[in-house]
């Protein structure tokens, strides 16, 4: 059978993707495949259903099977430390696993393209960007928020001296929040960016819409209540939502955020924690090497604003950026809509 002209052109604009990898940057890339925006509607329900639907009928028969009705039980009741330190804290984060295959099977077989242009136009992910981004931003908002808050409120520090069970939790740790943060980014800087520059590829419409969305799916975080409008604007809206996708679109890549995620989040849960459910966001407190009775929210809001320009400095001025991305073009607005 004869492909038809259409067929033609999407193989061909497949097997181009070396060559305009070149010069395109990883939004442009929500070109390639099929890309009309009832797709990306699409995309959108298959993503919550597997991530909603799916993960709410998996993961309480898992913990069913692994610890009877007595963790099936305190599954239901989202009383995540009744399943122990291990099992609570994969527990209460399953549902990013669900997430992630979602987004890849909408990327795959709705759009038909290569979930690496999630990440980048690129033939591969620049592994040496996405580790820049890491030591970016985990070397000053560690040194910052974090050291800085001890020099302010040192009666509030204690130190884990459990270093074994903290041993132990690390590689844990490591691949359960690697997986939490690189699903966040390839959903909110990835395909919803992607999504959005198939109405306007306009750059600040790309940049807000992404923080917009990602600062209200996290108003129910306990420190969002904790720390009032100031924490939410700031610690959600400004500074990943917004400052984030800002490099990502500069970048051309979502490898420097993706980076950055994980030293943001991997440093709350290895590091530095809150004694308590009600700000550190769940019922399992991680085994961090220090933990802080209180949460100061306004100190580490407004720390946030001296650590992203030194996080900039480190990013664009110690690190060089594998390539200069260019502006959104139409080149890759024409095709089937």
């Amino acid at each position: 059978m004869k492909k038809t002209e259409m067929e033609m052109q999407n193989t061909e604009r497949t097997q181009g993707i070396t060559a305009e990898a070149k010069k395109v940057t990883y939004v442009e890339a929500a070109g390639w495949g099929k890309y009309r925006w009832w797709r990306y509607v699409l995309g959108l329900v298959v993503i919550f259903f597997v991530g909603l639907v799916v993960n709410g009928i998996t993961v309480p028969r898992v913990a069913f099977l692994l610890g009877g009705q007595e963790a099936l039980a305190a599954f239901n009741r989202l009383d995540y430390a009744a399943l122990g330190l291990v099992g609570g804290f994969v527990a209460f984060r399953a549902s990013f696993l669900f997430f992630l295959a979602g987004i890849l099977i909408a990327v795959t077989l709705i759009h038909q393209r290569h979930p690496r242009t999630l990440v980048t136009a690129r033939e591969k992910i620049s592994w040496r960007r996405v580790g820049q981004g890491f030591v970016a931003w985990f070397v000053p908002v560690w040194l910052i928020a974090g050291l800085g808050q001890y020099f302010f409120y040192p009666d509030t520090f204690s130190f884990n001296f459990d270093l074994t069970t903290f041993a132990l939790f690390v590689p844990i740790a490591l691949i359960v929040v690697a997986i939490q943060t690189t699903t966040e980014e390839l959903f909110f800087r990835g395909y919803i960016v992607q999504g959005a520059s198939i109405v306007w590829s306009n750059r600040v419409f790309l940049a807000l819409v992404p923080a917009v969305i990602f600062a209200l799916a996290h108003l129910l975080n306990p420190e969002a209540s904790a720390g009032g409008w100031l924490t939410v604007f700031i610690n959600y809206f400004l500074v990943p939502g917004l400052v984030w996708t800002v490099v990502s679109l500069i970048d051309g890549t979502t490898e420097l955020a993706i980076g950055v995620h994980f030293a943001n989040n991997i440093g709350g849960n290895l590091l530095m924690g809150v004694a308590g459910s009600d700000v550190a966001g769940s019922a399992v407190t991680a085994p961090t090497l220090f933990t802080v009775s209180e949460f100061h929210a306004t100190y580490t809001a407004l720390s946030m604003l001296v650590v992203v320009p030194v996080f900039l400095a480190i990013a664009y001025k110690v690190f060089k950026p594998d390539g200069v991305s260019k502006p959104v073009s139409q080149s890759y607005r024409s095709g089937r809509w």
